[in-house]
């Protein structure tokens, strides 16, 4: 059996976007960044969201003119050639697997708030397991289940923001600790750069909501409108919740040895709002786990589709699920369980490092797919870039000098060590088994 079946309304296109991107990045990843940059991290993640912005209308024009399954890496081969769509969907498609591992092994760092003698191996296998037989159960399930996640992160953060503002008005926390031990900018405009790459990554999945237009109802309608409301929200869960952060603990006090959330939790002496928030932060990176499994095998049903990729992997059950795709994709699982059992301490930056790329490289291509795309077909009429085609241009020079900033910063030194040897080995991999093939 193949082809998908368009079961998902706007409403579950933006909570999937959602699921992605409000997950380990921010929860967990917001403590690197802070440690990076001091309370101007809301600079970076400011930058972060501009270059985001523009990201989404590019996808949004794209994706409304053609809701097809694979997206961005099919748009990649029809207007820069089928070698560009063979690596924009592998890059993505490895960085998406490997970013699944970041999420479950940011699990087992939660789970330690309540049982730190149980091995974050059992974790990673309990939750993997049970995440993957809702994927492979049906579209309309996972659906269902990552609204749910979403809606529970998107009330969970609200009420965080709402006890922040209780604690500054009410107890007379000023903003004091965004100008002490250093400054608001302590480690001067570099540590403010080298955040905005730990904001990128934490809203990286946005462009899930363009993978998963193949799968749509009245895609054209749909798309806009989760592209909209998912932009607005991202401001505000982003910037509102770090604004109250960094008011309220000083920010030499956020690190990744649990979540910064917590901390601030811990602080405000309310009864067991520590524990409820980190069971949120648990929930959140199993729901960017659980979008990451959707989108990564979507993207290997795409490249199958398109005969790039075993053809097995374009099949769908009769529940419309591709699973030979989402099983493949389920290997990053086995990733994170081995380099969480080598060094359970640093797996979480390991993880990122060699995940980053691949998606850094898929965001700069969407860019310049972007221009190509507005060269053949003029300004589209249902959706329109603001700006173009600066906004396009800078928002791929944005991605290029963040790639070229990675060797100049320790938690992402690994970034071109792993990424450009990986894109040598696709171009092999392609000139080998598909050098017949007739660029389109």
């Amino acid at each position: 059996m193949t082809g998908l079946r368009r079961t998902l309304g706007p409403g579950q296109l933006a909570m999937i976007a959602i699921g992605g991107a409000v997950g380990t990045g921010l929860f967990l990843g917001s403590g690197l960044a802070i440690g990076l940059a001091g309370p101007a991290v809301l600079v970076s993640y400011a930058i972060g969201g501009l270059v985001t912005l523009a990201l989404m209308g590019c996808l949004a024009e794209m994706t409304v003119a053609d809701p097809a399954t694979g997206s961005f890496g099919l748009f990649a081969e029809r207007y820069l050639g089928r070698f560009a769509g063979f690596l924009v969907r592998y890059a993505y498609a490895a960085a998406v697997i490997l970013a699944i591992g970041t999420e479950v092994t940011a699990v087992a760092i939660y789970m330690r708030y309540w049982a730190p003698g149980v091995p974050g191996l059992w974790w990673i296998a309990g939750f993997s397991l049970a995440l993957l037989g809702v994927n492979l159960a049906s579209v309309r399930l996972f659906g269902a289940v990552e609204y749910v996640f979403s809606a529970i992160k998107i009330a969970a953060i609200l009420v965080f923001v709402a006890i922040g503002l209780w604690m500054i008005a009410a107890r007379g926390v000023g903003f004091s600790h965004y100008t002490d031990a250093g400054g608001f900018a302590p480690h001067g405009l570099g540590g403010i750069w080298t955040a905005v790459i730990v904001a990128i990554f934490s809203y990286i999945s946005i462009e899930m909501i363009a993978v998963a237009a193949g799968e749509a109802r009245d895609p054209e309608r749909a798309i806009v409108r989760a592209f909209r409301s998912t932009m607005l929200r991202l401001a505000l869960f982003y910037l509102g919740s770090l604004a109250v952060m960094l008011a309220i603990v000083p920010w030499r006090e956020a690190g990744t040895a649990t979540s910064p959330f917590v901390t601030v939790m811990q602080a405000t002496g309310v009864p067991y709002a520590a524990g409820v928030l980190n069971a949120v932060v648990v929930i959140a990176a199993l729901s960017a786990m659980n979008s990451q499994l959707y989108a990564a095998s979507r993207m290997l049903f795409s490249l199958a589709e398109s005969g790039l990729a075993p053809a097995g992997l374009a099949r769908v059950d009769r529940r419309g699920v591709p699973a030979a795709a989402l099983l493949v994709s389920a290997g990053g699982i086995g990733v994170a369980g081995g380099v969480y059992a080598w060094r359970p301490e640093a797996a979480f930056g390991v993880m990122i490092a060699v995940s980053i790329f691949g998606a850094l490289f898929t965001w700069g291509m969407i860019f310049v797919t972007h221009l190509a795309f507005r060269r053949r077909h003029g300004a589209p009429a249902a959706f329109r870039l603001w700006g173009y085609p600066w906004t396009s241009i800078a928002g791929a020079v944005a991605i290029l000098a963040i790639l070229l900033t990675t060797p100049f910063t320790a938690p992402f030194a690994l970034t071109l060590v792993y990424g450009l040897p990986f894109l040598g080995v696709l171009a092999g991999v392609y000139a080998v088994w598909f050098r017949g093939a007739v660029s389109r």
